[in-house]
């Protein structure tokens, strides 16, 4: 009777090891949730912006925008993205004399769809720290002679992001948890490869336990950057 490969071999780096296929779909996933907590942050900051400062109709769409991507739910819109971008990517892909491509890649369609729903998130996480700043610390920037971009620079960015950082931290944990999802479109992450472990050995406990024991790593570790980064900006107070 064949020996199976104890929990140690199993997923360690030897013949029988899942251990680097393991790494490297880790890595996937903290490159694409890195891309899409980055992505999401500019989404985020425009449309905050809009909800701020733009008019009747630009606030309007910005509102639906967040409703929207805030109350589907994620699945849905990653598969939304990676089957609804055939109809943009084919036409295209045709007309360029490559018919074989029919959509976008599942790691761009992930990010774009993980990033989407990350920057509905951080949209109001950025909008309602921008409330907080104190109406006499914009006055006191104008009234010194500070331009638009400068008060921008030094007094708004400083500051939103200070009261900003705790719940993006939030955000991330979140957006890293989604980067699990987009498994579903064939993207070799760390649960996809998981699965591929489990099916291939028979032994689904050891790999998913393994898959939460990284994602674990990664939000522990990251949640104590975000600690330091927080503290960073509020150690004296307003960096600028």
């Amino acid at each position: 009777m064949t020996t199976q490969p104890d929990f140690l071999t199993l997923l360690g780096f030897g013949t029988q090891g899942w251990g680097f296929a393991m790494l490297s779909g880790a890595r996937m996933t903290l490159g694409i949730a890195l891309a899409s907590f980055l992505f999401g942050g500019i989404i985020g900051t425009v449309v905050a912006w809009a909800k701020i400062k733009g008019g009747r109709l630009v606030k309007w769409f910005a509102t639906a925008f967040t409703t929207v991507f805030r109350g589907v739910p994620d699945l849905l819109i990653v598969y939304l993205f990676y089957f609804g971008s055939s109809s943009l990517v084919a036409p295209v892909a045709r007309a360029l004399g490559n018919p074989e491509v029919t959509t976008l890649p599942g790691f761009l369609a992930g990010i774009l769809a993980v990033g989407t729903v990350s920057g509905a998130y951080q949209t109001e996480v950025l909008r309602g720290a921008f409330w907080t700043i104190k109406r006499g610390e914009l006055e006191a920037a104008t009234a010194s002679g500070m331009g638009t971009l400068l008060k921008f620079r030094r007094i708004i960015v400083p500051l939103t992001l200070r009261n900003a950082i705790p719940n993006l931290g939030n955000v991330w944990q979140f957006t890293l948890k989604d980067t699990a999802l987009i498994s579903v479109i064939g993207v070799i992450d760390t649960v996809r490869q998981a699965q591929m472990g489990a099916g291939a050995t028979h032994r689904p406990f050891p790999f998913f336990f393994a898959a939460g024991i990284a994602f674990l790593l990664i939000t522990t570790l990251s949640g104590f950057a975000f600690r330091r980064a927080d503290a960073f900006f509020r150690k004296d107070g307003t960096r600028s």
